[in-house]
C-alpha cells in the first residue's frame, strides 16, 4: 500500500483543532495529535523530560515525577529565548514519534495536528496544510472560557504564536470555525472526500 497523503492540521490556539480532529475521526481517519506526543515524550524516565528539567529545573517535576507543565507553560511563554530553548529540546522528539505513528497507518489518508506547524517550519513533513481559522477576538474568548486564563495572559499565548497571515499564506485548505457544529462537520466532510480523491492520485498530482 502507498504510504498515506499527510494532512496537517492547524490553526491558533482556541480555533477549533480538536473538534475538527474528532470529526475526522468519525469517519475512520487515523488522527496523529502531535499534542498527546508532546505529553508522551516527557514521561518519567524519558530523555526528553530529564533535558527538560536540566533547562528549566528540576522543580518542575512534582512529587511523581511528573512534569508540571502548566508551570513551564507560564514560563516560557513570557520569555522568547526560554521558549525556542524548550522547542529545541521537545520538537525533534516530537517529530519522531510523529513519524512513527504515521509508519503504523493502513489508510488513504491521515490526519496530523500539528498546532505550530508553521512556527516550527514543518511544512515539508506533510503534504498539505489545512488551517482552522477563526478571528484573534474569538480566539480570546474562547481561549479565556477554555482554560480560565486571565486576559493578559491568553493574549501573551497568542502573541507567542504565528500571526493569523502567516498561517493563511501556509495554507492549502481552509476550515471557517465561526459558525456551529454542524456547519464544521459539513466543511470536513466534503475534505474528506476530497482527500480521498487526491489520496487515490500518484505523487506530485496530490497536492
Amino acid at each position: 500500500m502507498a504510504a498515506p497523503l499527510r494532512i496537517g492540521l492547524t490553526g491558533g490556539i482556541a480555533s477549533g483543532k480538536s473538534a475538527v480532529e474528532a470529526a475526522f475521526a468519525r469517519r475512520a481517519v487515523p488522527v496523529v495529535d502531535t499534542d498527546r506526543l508532546a505529553r508522551e515524550v516527557v514521561e518519567p524516565g524519558t530523555p526528553a523530560l530529564a533535558a527538560v528539567l536540566a533547562a528549566f529545573g528540576v522543580d518542575l517535576a512534582g512529587p511523581d515525577g511528573r512534569l508540571d507543565r502548566r508551570r513551564l507553560r507560564a514560563l516560557v511563554f513570557a520569555d522568547e529565548g526560554r521558549r525556542r530553548r524548550l522547542e529545541a529540546i521537545l520538537h525533534p522528539a516530537i517529530r519522531a514519534a510523529m513519524n512513527a505513528a504515521v509508519e503504523r497507518v493502513a489508510s488513504p489518508y491521515v490526519v496530523i495536528a500539528i498546532p505550530l506547524l508553521v512556527e516550527s517550519g514543518q511544512r515539508g513533513a506533510v503534504d498539505r496544510v489545512l488551517l482552522v481559522d477563526c478571528p484573534p477576538e474569538l480566539q480570546l474568548k474562547r481561549l479565556i472560557a477554555r482554560d480560565h486564563e486571565t486576559p493578559e495572559g491568553a493574549r501573551a499565548m497568542l502573541a507567542a504564536q504565528a500571526s493569523r497571515e502567516a498561517r493563511l499564506a501556509a495554507a492549502d485548505d481552509l476550515i471557517d470555525n465561526t459558525g456551529t457544529l454542524e456547519d464544521l462537520d459539513r466543511a470536513v466532510e466534503a475534505l474528506h472526500r476530497r482527500y480521498l480523491a487526491l489520496a487515490a492520485r500518484d505523487g506530485s498530482e496530490r497536492r
